[in-house]
């Protein structure tokens, strides 16, 4: 019996769009002979909707004229099942539309690629394909994964951040910034991706710029020094806390300073029914392999698989290194968990296809699911029985 797999996507975060091209991409992707695909969109206003229409790429350019042929539902957990409702329930008739075996988020950015959605759909019982509550939450905080892996031994750029408080005091803000580091700075949005929000700055006009920018997405902000002479490489992995693999590197040819969203997604995004309309991530002009040395190939994946599982992953992450190419020295600049297209086109070098890669990924959370049932997470106690709280003066419950 085939397993009956949702794949989420949408929801309420500024690259919204990324994951509905993401997504559907994957959909035309996915083993028909071992799952039956339940496309499920997330608006954004994180309502949930099914329908024929759901993974049609040509749809979304009027979503409230899509919705109006689709149905909405809630998730509702009967014993070890769970199944999509139909919301508002009808009086009369049946209102579940399906069951649902096991969850494929494709989501990209916060709220729901932070641990969000992957939390909730835990707390149903599902296995969900991809990192957990914790590696998705640690992956999408900057700050936080640089830490951690800062404190294993991974090269990071030092860093500091900042919050909407620090922001009042404007000009005090600048006096530390400029205290802590010389120019020119990288301005991020700690928990956004796809660079929103990201701005360089040359000097303190700049900064001030860059600094309304980043606040406008986020009220938390990173600062880091820019290299100036810099070489961007990505690098994916798939795998989980007990082995994991590393794809071909990558170098992207972005049109400025900084690798844009219009680099990412937007340029010469032309495709056919398997992608969904766009090629997504798959569109950015790159150079594959990248022109590296092999010993620093060999480095960089290296460098991928360790910190993918430092971070706890699972499924398929990108990640992305600096070079400075004046000093040759190699940093890790962030970690995609769910990256756009699912850096399917890094793997196809390798021999590796998109369905065998979707495989190997649901694969990876039935694997996790199975091991979930053999840890004790609650005992079967009578602590409460015959407790009279009223009178409990005194002791602890």
């Amino acid at each position: 019996m085939k397993l009956k797999l949702a794949v989420l996507f949408g929801g309420k975060s500024t690259e919204h769009e990324i994951s509905i091209i993401s997504a559907i991409q994957a959909i035309g992707h996915i083993n028909r002979d071992k799952y039956d695909v339940i496309p499920v969109y997330i608006t954004k206003n994180n309502d949930f909707y099914v329908g024929e229409f759901i993974d049609k790429i040509e749809e979304y350019t009027h979503i409230p004229d899509l919705l109006k042929k689709s149905t909405q539902v809630i998730w509702i957990k009967e014993g070890d099942k769970v199944s999509l409702y139909r919301y508002p329930m009808k009086k009369f008739g049946n209102n579940c539309i399906t069951q649902v075996d096991i969850a494929f988020p494709i989501v990209h950015g916060t709220n729901v690629e932070d641990g969000t959605l992957q939390g909730f759909l835990a707390t149903l019982g599902l296995p969900v394909v991809g990192c957990d509550v914790l590696s998705s939450a640690v992956g999408m905080n900057k700050y936080v994964m640089k830490t951690v892996l800062k404190d294993n031994g991974v090269p990071v750029l030092d860093c500091k951040c900042y919050t909407w408080k620090d922001y009042e005091d404007v000009d005090g803000l600048v006096a530390r910034i400029e205290q802590a580091f010389t120019y020119p700075v990288i301005i991020k949005p700690l928990n956004l991706g796809s660079s929103i929000g990201i701005k360089k700055a040359n000097d303190r006009e700049g900064l001030l710029e860059a600094l309304d920018l980043g606040f406008e997405f986020s009220k938390k902000i990173l600062v880091e020094r820019a290299i100036s002479n810099l070489k961007e490489i990505n690098c994916s992995v798939i795998g989980d806390y007990e082995s994991a693999k590393a794809s071909e590197c990558e170098e992207p040819i972005n049109s400025d300073e900084i690798l844009s969203f219009e680099d990412k997604y937007i340029g010469g995004a032309k495709g056919g029914a398997k992608t969904g309309g766009s090629k997504g991530m798959a569109s950015l002009k790159r150079k594959i392999p990248a022109e590296i040395s092999d010993e620093m190939r060999d480095k960089i994946r290296k460098m991928a698989v360790d910190s993918f599982i430092c971070l706890g992953c699972s499924g398929v992450s990108r990640i992305d290194f600096m070079i400075d190419m004046d000093t040759n020295e190699v940093y890790l600049n962030e970690i995609n968990t769910i990256p756009g297209s699912l850096s399917f086109y890094l793997w196809e070098p390798l021999g590796v296809k998109y369905s065998q890669l979707l495989d190997e990924m649901i694969e990876l959370a039935l694997k996790a699911d199975r091991e979930s049932h053999k840890v004790v997470y609650s005992f079967e106690t009578n602590v409460l029985e015959g407790v009279h709280l009223g009178g409990a003066k005194g002791s602890k419950v």
